[in-house]
Order: structure tokens, then sequence, then C-alpha cells
């Protein structure tokens, strides 16, 4: 069942792989984009941390060595000097330390000082009144300063997995999102488009609420089919057009066949005279369908050369002269060399077309006029009329082929000459417009390139 758009529902249980691959597309780089982030991340937070815990340390060791200094200095010496609130200064610090003299020898250590040679080692020279007495190295474990910058480091690394993981997510929920927005409209016009495949040609794909180019996309599909669909009916319309215009020769020359056969009728010049007519009418309309053919294989094989426009003019009015005339119609010329690459047979097609389609619709008593000459860089032909012209809804379907609008119902032919003559216009690398007003007639204007 169709929806309001007149597309057919989508199938349910079809996958979306399109949607899926866009999806992980877009998850990959966000997790690549993240990745990296949270990389270089970590290392600049790392860096910040072991920089800020170095200098910690180091201020930490000078304080201690200034610890070690008044101490020194209460008791003058090292011997008399009491250490232990150095020891318990350095034991609350997560630090062990040795203090030694100003001759090497170790005057104090902590307790846990020689386990910890791994641990990381600074060293700060003990100054009293500007002279060294001894110097204090200090190596810190894992318990006070040294697990704390430990434990900030991984709160770091934590927060920016967490973030890291809630990009991911929104990552993928975006990708979703976006690629749902932009398979649906693809769906949409696959499903129209199989269902055209299947035979229903009423449907569209219908407005699209999605980026412009799957608007632009929609649009032109639609347009497509509605070509299609005027083509088909044109193309019934042909069927219809020729089936009647052979049904009153046929019946004539059948009857008149018959009658001859069977002897009600004698072959008398004039009886004779109608049957050719009729053959001839037949005939006629057998050539448009060939002429149409070959226009088909002409724009593909041209045999282009310079020549004379006016002078191609000048002939296809020459040998429409006598239908003008017997038509009582006045047919005028204003003709102006100019030179164009073309293939003359096919260019005198062209004029001979437009010429007889003005005459076709200029009633007895009117005026055609056929005018060629340059036009700055382009050679320009114009066949006007003064006949009953071309309705302004029927006009953008005039070089349309079998197209017959309503005016063309009372003449015969196959509606092919105008398109005949646009296509071959179009290519010799020219255009043939038309321009019309009801009730005082037409111009056709051929522009092409001058050679």
């Amino acid at each position: 069942m169709a929806d309001r758009n007149g597309s057919p529902p989508l199938p349910a249980n079809r996958g979306n792989t399109l949607g899926l691959r866009l999806a992980l597309a877009f998850l990959g780089v966000a997790l690549a984009a993240v990745a990296l982030l949270a990389g270089l991340t970590a290392a600049f937070a790392a860096a910040d941390v072991s920089a800020l815990a170095v200098r910690q340390r180091t201020e930490l060791t000078k304080a201690i060595a200034v610890a070690a200094a008044a101490a020194w200095n209460r008791g003058d010496s090292w011997a008399s000097a009491d250490l232990s609130p150095v020891l318990d200064l350095a034991t609350q610090t997560g630090a062990d330390i040795q203090i030694r003299d100003q001759s090497g020898h170790v005057v104090e250590k902590s307790p846990g000082f020689g386990a910890q040679r791994s641990a990381p080692q600074y060293t700060s020279s003990i100054m009293v009144g500007g002279v060294v007495r001894g110097e204090t190295v200090v190596r810190y474990t894992g318990a006070g300063l040294g697990a704390a910058d430990h434990s900030l480091e991984i709160a770091l690394l934590r927060a920016i997995s967490g973030a890291a993981g809630a990009a991911a997510l929104l990552a993928l929920l975006t990708g979703l999102a976006v690629a749902r927005r932009i398979t649906q409209p693809v769906e949409r016009i696959i499903a129209v488009t199989r269902s055209m495949a299947r035979g229903e040609r009423s449907a569209r794909v219908g407005e699209l609420a999605s980026a412009s180019e799957l608007r632009e996309l929609g649009e032109a599909f639609d347009q497509m089919a509605d070509a299609l669909a005027r083509q088909e009916q044109l193309r019934r319309d042909l069927v219809a057009d020729v089936a009647h215009e052979l049904r009153t020769p046929v019946a004539v020359l059948q009857a008149g066949h018959e009658a001859l056969l069977d002897g009600v009728a004698e072959p008398t010049p004039d009886q004779l005279t109608s049957l050719r007519d009729e053959v001839l009418r037949l005939a006629r309309m057998v050539g448009d369908l060939q002429t149409l053919a070959a226009a088909d294989a002409a724009a593909l094989h041209l045999s282009q050369r310079s020549c004379d426009l006016a002078d191609l003019a000048a002939d296809a009015v020459s040998s429409l002269t006598g239908q003008f005339e017997a038509a009582g119609i006045t047919l005028e010329r204003s003709l102006t060399r100019v030179e164009v690459m073309a293939d003359p047979r096919w260019l005198h097609q062209v004029i001979t077309n437009l010429l007889t389609n003005a005459l076709k619709f200029t009633a007895t008593g009117g005026r055609v006029t056929v005018r060629a000459g340059p036009a700055g860089s382009d050679a320009v032909l114009t066949v006007t009329d003064t006949g009953t012209g071309i309705p302004a809804d029927e006009l953008p379907h005039i070089f349309d082929r079998f197209w017959r609008g309503r005016q063309a119902a009372q003449t015969s032919g196959s509606g092919i000459g105008l398109a005949v003559a646009a296509e071959l216009a179009q290519a010799h690398g020219g255009e043939l417009t038309a321009s019309s007003e009801p009730g005082r007639g037409t111009q056709m204007t051929l522009t092409m390139p001058r050679a």
C-alpha cells in the first residue's frame, strides 16, 4: 500500500547495511580521534604530575636540610645535635633520609634507608652560617608524597578513560542518528525504483526531509519518472494516432480494390487516382517514421562542412514555393549570407520541417517570413507565420516526439516534424526555440555557431 507521497512502504525486514557501515565509520573516526586526544592528554598530564612531584621532592629535600642545619646549630656539632625531629619530618612525608657530615661520614639515617636503593634519591647540602656542615640524602618510598603523585596519576587516567568512553558512546549514538538520517531517504529512493521496475509507474519519491543533495536526487528521480510517463503517454497516443490515420486509407483501398475485383466499379482514371492518393497518404506516414529513425542516426553520424545558411534556406523556400502558392499563403524571404558548420542535407531537412509546420497552421491569405543572417558570433534563422499560434500550456511540449496539441487535431501528421528539427539542431551544436501568441502567429528560431 502506498504512503501519502504515492510511494510504496519500505520493506520492514531488509537489513540496513549502509546505515550500519556509516555508523561504524563514524564510530571508527570518533574512536581514533578520542584515542589520540586521550593519549596526548594522558602523556601531558603524566609529564606535568611528574614535574610537580620533582619540584615538591626537591623543596622537601631542601626543607629537611634546613631542619638538619637547625639541629646542628643548636648543638654546635653533629655529636650533640638532636636529629630526631628531622627523622620524624622525613617519616611523615614518606621518605627515608641519611645525614652525612662534611667528611661524608654517616651521622644519622632512617631505619629503612638501606632497603630503598631503587627509590628516587635527592640530595641537598646542609649550610650553617654560609658554611657546608654536611649533606642530606633523601629517598622517597611508596608512602606519603610518593604515593600522592602516583594516586594523582591514576585519578587523571581514570578521568581521561571515563571521558573517552563517554565520547565514544556519544559518537556511536550520533553516528547512528546521522546514518539513519542519510540512509532513510536512500532506502525510499531504492524502494520507489524497485516499484517502478515492477511496473508501478505512479510511484514517486515525494518530499524528502534530508540533505539538499538527497532532496535534489529525489526531485530529479521524480522528474525522470514524470518524463518517462509522458513519453509512455506519447507513445500510446502515437499508436492511437497512427491507427486512426491508417484506418481511413486502408478502408478506402480495401473497398476500392474489392469493388474493382467484384466488377462493381470500373477501373477509371478517377478511381485509380483516388486509390493512388490513399497509397501516397500511407507512404507519407511511413516516411515520417523513417525520418524519425534517420534523424536519430544522423545525430550520431553528421558529415559537417562549411556551408551558407542563407543558401540552404533559399533552396528550402524554392522547393516549397508551389505548396505555399497553392494554399494562398505569401512566402517572404530576407536572407543574408552567413557560414555555418553543418551537414547540408540534414540542415535543409530542419528548415523544410519549419516551413512545412508554418504552412500547416497558417490560413489562406496569411504570410510566412523566412530570415537568415549573422547575429554576433551566431547564425540565426527565423520562420515567422501569421497562423493560429500555440497555447502557452502547450508551448513547452512542441519539440517532444509525437506531441500533437489541440490545434493539430484538425490536421494530418504524426507530430514528429518539430521533434526531428530540434534533435538535428542540437546535433549541429545549435538550438531551436519557439515563441508564440495564440491568434497572432508563431516564430521558430534556429541559432547555430558561425563557422
